[in-house]
């Protein structure tokens, strides 16, 4: 007989060896410190033979009260009051989130509807229904042919690596990519927080191509790219100046923090809608639609988004331009404030520098790797893992440093 272990509430493994008693007692050999569990309520005897101890609230396999005596085989559920304890393998790793529900003997297979590609580092499953995606090693997708709806979890893990098959089945059941297994499903927004939630405009996929054909493809012509760089550059040295020589001040217009708070949150959020129309300019470049074009709200301003989420299907250097295409926008349009800033004078100036930096707060936000934002994917897509882990220590050094020293200055 296959020997077992438990994976605990908090994730830690037990090896049923000889009888194991489940309870709140001290005494027992898996101490569960919750008061929905009995002193003592559930006991395994050798064998993996389950039973009840006389619990205040059952003891549950798979959705079914025990009643006498069960045996466990891996991939059984134990329910002991608020409590869930996974069955798996004692020699294989299969540790699987709550967020997958589902009984050990049902079949397990992928939800039809669905697109998947190689790419040159992986592979990508996309669910077309919600637009969920999932990326996969090749180790991943050799594990897909067993969920082809033939086998049950039991029998699935029996063939599977353990140490991938947990986080794969997690992955998919999280996305809603698996027939019949709860999970991934967000819960509806109710009361106030349904006016939060993000607002899809009608037949909005085709704008971008509509808008790349009929004059955006000049953006991104050789000769266009090489004059923004140029611009972001000159900017950024304009913006450098002005804040050494103190010629603006933030959220101050004419002498007026109301005016100038106006400005700089009107200009951030037409700064973010340019933003992610470069995202979808480059994505109707390569030929991928836009699938979906809204307004959400963070911290309670709105703002513009596209579901730029084809580019997955796309190579490492495409998606990189996708997820870079947005904050080199707000990088160029801060060097045009800038550069408009020291040229001008009197309110202009105030105005063009709130403006410059709206743009440049974006820019530094969305690059970011330390949040999952354009920057951890341009991260994730360019560097290993190790080398993702050193960039956010490096960009948090940097946040700080810079944080720092535009403290002092103002300080000053």
């Amino acid at each position: 007989m296959t020997a077992l272990a438990l994976v605990l509430p908090d994730r830690r493994r037990v090896a049923l060896t000889g009888e194991v008693t489940i309870g709140r007692a001290p005494s027992s050999t898996i101490v569960l410190s919750d008061p929905t569990v009995s002193r003592v309520h559930a006991r395994i005897r050798p064998g993996a033979l389950l039973e009840d101890a006389g619990s205040s609230y059952g003891t549950w396999v798979d959705g079914r009260r025990v009643r006498g005596v069960v045996r466990l085989r891996p991939g059984t559920r134990i329910r002991l009051g608020d409590q869930v304890l996974d069955v798996v393998p004692a020699d294989g790793t299969v540790v699987v989130p709550s967020a997958f529900t589902t009984r050990a003997g049902e079949a397990l297979r992928l939800r039809s509807g669905h697109a998947f590609k190689r790419l040159d580092d992986g592979w990508v499953l996309k669910d077309l229904r919600s637009g969920a995606f999932v990326r996969l090693t090749d180790e991943d997708a050799e594990l897909l042919r067993l969920l082809d709806g033939s086998r049950s979890l039991t029998q699935v893990m029996a063939e599977a690596d353990g140490e991938r098959l947990g986080p794969l089945l997690a992955a998919l059941a999280e996305r809603g990519l698996l027939s019949g297994v709860e999970g991934g499903a967000p819960a509806r927004a109710r009361g106030w927080r349904r006016l939060l939630r993000p607002r899809t405009l009608a037949g909005s996929g085709a704008v971008f191509g509509r808008l790349y054909a009929h004059g955006g493809s000049v953006l991104l012509r050789p000769w266009s790219l090489a004059a923004a760089a140029l611009v972001a550059v000159c900017g950024l040295v304009a913006f450098a100046v002005l804040l050494v020589g103190r010629y603006g001040t933030p959220f101050v217009v004419a002498d007026k923090v109301g005016i100038g708070a106006a400005v700089f949150v009107a200009g951030r959020l037409a700064v973010a809608a340019l933003h992610e129309t470069a995202h979808g300019l480059v994505m109707a470049s390569y030929g991928r639609p836009v699938h979906a074009l809204g307004v959400k709200f963070v911290l309670v301003f709105p703002y513009v988004f596209v579901d730029t989420s084809d580019a997955w299907f796309e190579p490492r250097g495409r998606r990189v331009a996708v997820s870079a295409a947005g904050p080199a926008s707000d990088l160029v349009l801060g060097g045009v404030f800038a550069l408009a800033c020291a040229a001008a004078g009197g309110t202009l100036r105030d105005v063009c520098f709130q403006l410059a930096c709206g743009a440049y707060l974006g820019a530094f936000f969305n690059l970011n790797p330390l949040v999952p934002r354009d920057g951890r994917q341009i991260a994730a897509d360019l560097l290993s893992p190790r080398g993702m882990r050193i960039a956010k220590w490096i960009w948090a050094v940097l946040g700080l440093a810079l944080f720092a020293a535009l403290a002092v200055h103002w300080l000053a």
